[in-house]
């Protein structure tokens, strides 16, 4: 059976390890050696871009738990995105990731369904986020969902450049 909680401290290494080996599954091919593993160095691990995000009180994560292994998580940011930034009280959904065992068992949904339960309850006029432009099955999920495509963003993997498209949701 699968669970839903709030993130805490204590789940960090558990959730790491897992966003660090959905990030690689996905998007490890995409550029040279070096350059996925000097974004990994950066984005996870011990002094990783995850965990300091972890305690941060104006970033909230939510887990899908299924007998004490995290299989999915979303994380509820403030706005980064320059569009997302230009608009008062947006919020920006920054990672939704579901372990590959576990797709099709609608913790995707779930955890989409949280988010955008949580912005409104918030009072977002908006919710932002990016998606590799090669990551067709994500698109079409977040289409799925109303998101709309608003621009691009620039997406950096060691010294490697991808293009992000940048989508909103109304709400």
């Amino acid at each position: 059976m699968i669970t839903y909680r709030d993130a805490t401290p204590a789940d960090g290494p558990a959730l790491d390890a897992m966003a660090r080996e959905i990030w690689i599954a996905t998007f490890g091919h995409s550029a040279p050696a070096a350059d996925i593993t000097a974004y990994v160095a950066k984005a996870y691990g011990p002094d990783g871009a995850l965990l300091r995000d972890l305690v941060d009180p104006a970033i909230h994560f939510r887990l899908a738990v299924e007998a004490d292994r995290i299989v999915g998580y979303a994380k509820l940011t403030q706005p980064w995105l320059v569009e997302a930034a230009n608009q008062r009280g947006a919020l920006q959904l920054s990672q939704l990731y579901v372990v590959a065992d576990r797709h099709g068992h609608g913790i995707a949904q779930a955890l989409m369904d949280w988010t955008i339960a949580t912005a409104r309850q918030r009072g977002a006029p908006a919710l932002f986020l990016t998606v590799w432009e090669e990551n067709a099955r994500a698109r079409r999920f977040y289409e799925r969902y109303g998101f709309v495509h608003v621009g691009y963003y620039a997406f950096h993997t060691g010294s490697q450049i991808d293009r992000d498209e940048v989508m909103r949701l109304m709400l």
